[in-house]
């Protein structure tokens, strides 16, 4: 006689239920409400569920309750904070949340003068489009702050060169001129080979999180990303896991990573945010390999000295045998991605770049 057991296989989470799972492990549990990491989080994911109009429920929403009543308290008490309370009462109100505090919370800030206290343009964007989104207009300031984002998107030798903080600005600026898509946001063929020029170098480093940011960038302004670019953000989506049962995890996991990679998909029109959403701590684990060609290709072009040109025809037959497999790999396809390759290269090269006086 043989016992035969039969396993019922566990039923898979829609798209939708996973939604719901993730802002509840983010909105508790995580991080402790109103800690500055838990505000950033939770601003991020509910902009990126506003910009995507995902369908969500009051009672999808119900973990937000507490925090949505406190609102007026916290913002008085924790003025230096006021964009991510703005960002979050705003979504919550616009994706169903039973409430109309956004207005008043509005003019509160407008009437504090707090955006006349911040000291970056970016930022001082971000604050009129949130305050816009109510109609608390201040159209003259804001073009003037546009006008001055935009000369510096445009700089495309600016993001030829690795700077992270610079090509997150650019992505940034790109959607508060589209408000996320929303209007056309007119960019200029200088802040589109700077958005091109940013995701060579964000391949090049296989950096995906950056990466995406730039194919959503792109996809937002009505222009295309590049099929290889694209592709690396979806596997890499594919391999950033929601885990429970960590009971300490670092300050910074791959939490942002799964998001932009998932919204980057999600706007494209593909499959995002599928693997399943477990109740509890939430941790996000990367399983994304390692493996750029960034680091050593700088490293070859320095080493090269004098003997470097801006040219990428001519360099190219002496770049690639410096290169392991791998790098020459991510370079190919980074070179394969974009018809801005060269042009980059030129500036990537510094080739041209005046000596600088050596002291004696």
């Amino acid at each position: 006689m043989s016992n035969v057991i039969t396993f019922t296989p566990a039923r898979r989470r829609s798209r939708a239920q996973n939604l719901r799972a993730l802002v509840a492990g983010l909105a508790q549990g995580r991080r402790a409400q109103g800690d500055v990491y838990w505000l950033k989080e939770n601003a991020e994911v509910l902009g990126m569920l506003t910009a995507t109009k995902a369908a969500m429920s009051a009672g999808d929403l119900a973990p937000y309750a507490e925090f949505y009543d406190t609102l007026e308290d916290r913002l008085q008490f924790f003025p230096q904070y006021y964009r991510f309370f703005l960002s979050i009462c705003l979504d919550l109100e616009d994706l169903g949340m039973d409430g109309h505090k956004g207005k008043a919370l509005c003019q509160w800030v407008a009437d504090a003068g707090l955006v006349k206290a911040e000291l970056s343009d970016l930022q001082r964007a971000e604050a009129h489009r949130l305050l816009a989104r109510r109609g608390v207009c201040a159209p003259r300031a804001a073009e003037v702050v546009r006008g001055r984002l935009r000369r510096f998107a445009e700089r495309a030798g600016t993001f030829a060169l690795p700077n992270k903080k610079a090509a997150y600005e650019l992505t940034h600026i790109v959607f508060y001129l589209s408000d996320y898509g929303k209007r056309d946001a007119q960019l200029s063929a200088g802040i589109l080979t700077s958005l091109h020029f940013a995701g060579v170098l964000a391949y090049l480093d296989q950096n995906h999180d950056l990466l995406a940011e730039v194919c959503t960038a792109l996809q937002l302004t009505g222009n295309t990303p590049s099929p290889i670019w694209t592709q690396a953000v979806a596997e890499a989506h594919a391999l950033i896991l929601p885990v429970s049962g960590v009971p300490e995890y670092p300050r910074q996991d791959a939490f942002h990573s799964y998001l932009v990679t998932g919204w980057a998909q999600a706007i494209q029109g593909y499959t995002s945010f599928e693997v399943q959403v477990p109740e509890g701590t939430l941790y996000f684990e990367s399983k994304v390999p390692q493996g750029g060609a960034l680091r050593s290709l700088s490293q070859c072009l320095y080493d090269l000295g004098p003997k470097r040109s801006e040219s990428w025809p001519n360099m190219r037959a002496q770049v690639m045998p410096w290169l392991d497999r791998q790098s020459q790999h991510v370079l190919e396809q980074a070179e394969a991605s974009t018809p801005h390759f060269a042009a980059f290269f030129e500036s990537f090269a510094r080739a041209n770049n005046e000596h600088v006086a050596k002291a004696g």
